[in-house]
């Protein structure tokens, strides 16, 4: 299986490269549109911080600060492969950190993981069962064992769709997917 995951990763890898930056922040608008139509005033939301070839979260970072839901970011802690929290309250607190991801480091405000109803996860794939891919170290995978009762919307470009994802029994199911195109998958 992991040769499977192997080859998919390189695959939807190739496919997200074959798109203009502009291309892909149009496209991260449009999903953030769809996203904030699912989104509870008030609601406590763990959004990743994007990297360059990402849906970009900005405009959806901006949004929910504006509406003024309490807005938390992961922080990767790679010596032990997991996740810390901390709510922002602003963007200008984040700066490359770990795997040049966003962070805002020597500004956190510790959050807890109990306290955050929804998670936006960064996909690399997804089919339309809820079945994602993520870039392979599993942080967000083992995060969600430990609150499983967090609703997790997985957002990703249409391009990255894959007729089906080989799931191991860690991997964890997606609630909804949401591309450009909109609601692609949820459940029930």
């Amino acid at each position: 299986m992991r040769e499977d995951k192997k080859k998919i990763r390189d695959t939807l890898r190739q496919r997200k490269d074959r798109q203009s930056p502009e291309e892909r922040f149009e496209k991260s608008k449009e999903i953030c549109r769809h996203l904030m139509k699912m989104i509870s005033p008030g609601e406590t939301v763990l959004v990743y911080t994007s990297k360059e070839k990402e849906v970009n979260t900005v405009p959806l970072i901006t949004m929910l600060l504006t509406y003024g839901n309490p807005v938390v970011v992961p922080i990767i802690q790679s010596e032990d492969v997991s996740l810390r929290l901390s709510y922002i309250r602003d963007l200008g607190v984040l700066v490359p950190s770990t795997f040049d991801v966003p962070e805002p480091i020597g500004n956190e405000i510790p959050a807890d993981g109990a306290d955050v109803d929804t998670i936006i996860l960064p996909m690399l794939g997804f089919d339309r069962r809820g079945g994602r891919i993520g870039y392979g170290a599993g942080y967000y995978d083992r995060f969600l064992e430990g609150y499983p009762d967090i609703r997790k919307i997985g957002i990703a470009f249409s391009c990255q769709e894959m007729e089906s994802i080989p799931l191991d029994p860690h991997d964890v199911m997606m609630d909804a997917i949401i591309t450009e195109d909109g609601v692609i998958f949820k459940r029930g």
